[in-house]
């Protein structure tokens, strides 16, 4: 086979996987003794020769999938019947902590935010697949170690931390910073796995892995009681 109908193959393996696609896979289905670099660059061609279509082709925290154009989200949106998922100022806040500063114990997050972090924050992220405990902080009584995972990153559309939008700090550093840009990346991301806006939504095959990211250092939260 050549290189043409190799990438009509990784397209069709792509487009119909319920979960974005790694790299050890499309080897598995391919059985081709193609090196990563190869195929990394077959599948930058067929991400350009997408690039002006209604669906394209990006790589995520947990491999390569088709998704809906951003710009036609829009459209997309006047079909919906049901809304995105909505998540309370804490569980927000919460989460970008981790996000912004992980590995993180409950400890960490009650002293950014500075008051008790509920029991039912920690499991609502957790069983939403975007947070996990990655180890213990070697202190006494050895809390539990929070991170983000890749599902996380793949539900955001991202690869890494890093691409997360930065925070916006107010001028008085005791009230909460604003979280325009990462809020509405949240939304984006409960609506798409509501409602199948990208190809790949299923759950059921979540990889619970963490990448690290500092948050700046003078970050402060504060808020009311948590609530869900």
């Amino acid at each position: 086979m050549n290189n043409s109908d190799i990438k009509k193959i990784i397209e069709a393996l792509i487009f119909c996987h319920e979960t974005p696609v790694t790299l050890a896979q499309l080897k598995q289905a391919l059985e081709v003794e193609y090196t990563n670099e190869t195929l990394r660059g077959l599948l930058a061609e067929i991400a350009d020769e997408w690039r002006e279509r209604s669906i394209e082709l990006v790589q995520v925290a947990t491999g390569w999938r088709f998704q809906s154009a951003p710009q036609l989200r829009p459209y997309l949106d006047r079909l919906r019947s049901e809304k995105p998922v909505t998540y309370s100022r804490a569980i927000l806040e919460t989460l970008a902590i981790i996000a912004y500063r992980q590995p993180v114990t409950r400890g960490d997050i009650e002293d950014i935010r500075g008051v008790t972090v509920s029991s039912g924050i920690i499991k609502t992220l957790e069983e939403r697949g975007w947070i996990d405990e990655v180890g213990r902080r070697e202190v006494v009584g050895r809390p539990a170690l929070f991170a983000t995972t890749k599902q996380f990153l793949a539900d955001l559309g991202l690869n890494h931390v890093r691409e997360l939008p930065d925070l916006v700090q107010n001028a008085d550093a005791q009230s909460a910073p604003q979280l325009p840009g990462f809020e509405e990346l949240i939304a984006k991301a409960s609506l798409e796995a509501n409602q199948g806006d990208l190809l790949d939504v299923d759950a059921a095959n979540r990889t619970h892995r963490s990448d690290t990211a500092l948050m700046p250092d003078d970050l402060s939260l504060t808020d009311g009681p948590d609530s869900i």
